[in-house]
């Protein structure tokens, strides 16, 4: 698959936190989050392995309790199982790739 770039199609995930899917095959999706400032992701869990680069901005995550100051340039792989959150300090920016594929974030 392969996709052009695209500037709407965010779907609102909750207050604050917009998604778009961007790409995904087989085995893995990669998605696209807009976070503003402000956008607070509660403690949650999924069985999918979770990578992830910040673009631009800065988020506080939060894995498996532990906290994590993430700025640009900033990556991380989580886990399937392990809980995890996220507060955006800043307008941000991340890309995070899924694995298996998120059946509820195919478009």
């Amino acid at each position: 698959m392969f996709a052009h770039k695209i500037t709407d199609g965010y779907k609102a995930v909750m207050d604050k936190v917009r998604m778009k899917t961007l790409v995904h095959g087989d085995k893995t999706l990669m998605v696209e989050f807009r976070l503003d400032k402000g956008a607070d992701l509660p403690v949650h869990d999924h069985p999918h392995e979770q990578t992830g680069y910040l673009v631009a901005g800065r988020i506080t995550l939060t894995i498996d309790g532990r906290d994590h100051d993430v700025r640009p340039g900033g990556s991380w792989c989580i886990p399937g199982g392990i809980s995890h959150a996220a507060v955006a300090h800043e307008d941000s920016v991340a890309l995070e790739v899924f694995a298996p594929v998120r059946e509820d974030y195919l478009p």
